[in-house]
């Protein structure tokens, strides 16, 4: 019960720093001219990044498959620089220019993949995943309105139920990118000598990639493993996908930019929140502590289903308790 307590408060505090963190991020992005969508109400965009899913889903099996797995390794550690130095841009102090760009934020970037390709232990794929996790909800949080965001979240729920219960494609994509420490995952260590280098396996997660809960720590169908412990928190850690953190900060964040109804802003330092974002972020948690409770009864399942459903379910309640009209928390307003 104690490595279960400290794995609940432990993987809570690490999605409340994303979501805080996204919601810092969002005002300077967009000051700084990070929007990467001339329309943010398009619900398109939101299909166009899902179309990005499926596809890189396909190239990184294919990577693990022809044994290019290193390249996989390459390509993620560079997307979490890439990701890495639009955050220090913001947050790091513009010391030195050359040529327009921040070189402070630069070096801080390529620190944080010298480390992730030389030292991955848990503390900087953590480390890394806070960044990259409140840099991509907030930079996609001020580039998808408010219904954008919604088809985001039900249309990836219902992609993530069916990859896990159903194709179960993302164990595949679990085993391969845990072989190669990759920034995809939060690690919750429960012992103080756990090493995330010494890892032997996959066997401690559930499922697959940085969208699943790769909480529970099996491999596959309980049947193929009678061996193993029923207590997911038996082990020495516990695991949960950085997109189940990420994906439903997206509704977060955009909520809090785009502010439907015209909610007024809370009087919170450094941060960008309304009354339907708070909400929105209390959601999230309220389905991350259910989705939690469901992984102690030691079976697998997929995280997003329960994370976006709290995230929707939690800013359309913040959005009625701010007197905003449902068609416009929907972002439907245009439409009707």
């Amino acid at each position: 019960m104690n490595r279960a307590a400290v794995a609940v408060v432990a993987t809570v505090g690490l999605f409340a720093l994303i979501q805080l963190g996204s919601l810092a991020l969002v005002k300077p992005f967009i000051d700084a001219g990070y929007q990467t969508v001339e329309d943010p109400s398009d619900p398109t965009n939101s299909l166009l990044y899902i179309g990005a899913i499926l596809v890189a889903t396909a190239v990184m099996l294919a990577a693990m498959k022809f044994g290019v797995d290193r390249l996989l390794q390459g390509l993620i550690v560079f997307a979490s620089v890439f990701l890495a130095f639009y955050v220090f841009t913001i947050v790091v102090p513009p010391i030195v220019f050359v040529a327009g760009i921040n070189v402070p934020a630069v070096v801080a970037a390529l620190a944080l993949g010298v480390g992730l390709l030389v030292y991955p232990e848990w503390y900087v794929i953590d480390t890394a995943g806070i960044i990259m996790g409140a840099g991509a909800a907030g930079l996609f949080g001020i580039s998808f309105g408010p219904l954008p965001a919604l088809v985001l979240l039900v249309v990836l729920a219902v992609y993530d139920a069916i990859s896990v219960y159903g194709t179960e494609h993302m164990l595949t994509l679990a085993s391969g990118v845990m072989d190669l420490r990759l920034p995809v995952v939060l690690v919750i260590p429960l012992t103080l000598s756990y090493s995330f280098l010494a890892e032997t396996g996959p066997e401690t997660l559930d499922s697959g990639e940085d969208r699943e809960a790769l909480a529970d720590g099996d491999e596959g169908d309980e049947t193929d493993a009678p061996d193993k412990p029923d207590d997911p928190f038996a082990r020495d850690a516990f695991f949960i996908g950085l997109g189940d953190a990420v994906i439903p900060t997206v509704l977060v964040a955009s909520v809090a930019v785009f502010r439907p109804g015209d909610a007024a802003l809370l009087d919170v330092p450094g941060i960008a929140i309304t009354v339907p974002a708070l909400g929105a972020m209390v959601g999230t948690l309220c389905g991350l502590i259910a989705l939690l409770w469901m992984v102690m009864k030691g079976r697998a399942h997929a995280g997003l289903p329960l994370l976006n459903s709290g995230a929707i379910t939690g800013y359309l309640i913040g959005a009625m308790a701010a007197g905003i009209a449902l068609v416009d928390a929907f972002g439907l307003a245009p439409y009707v």
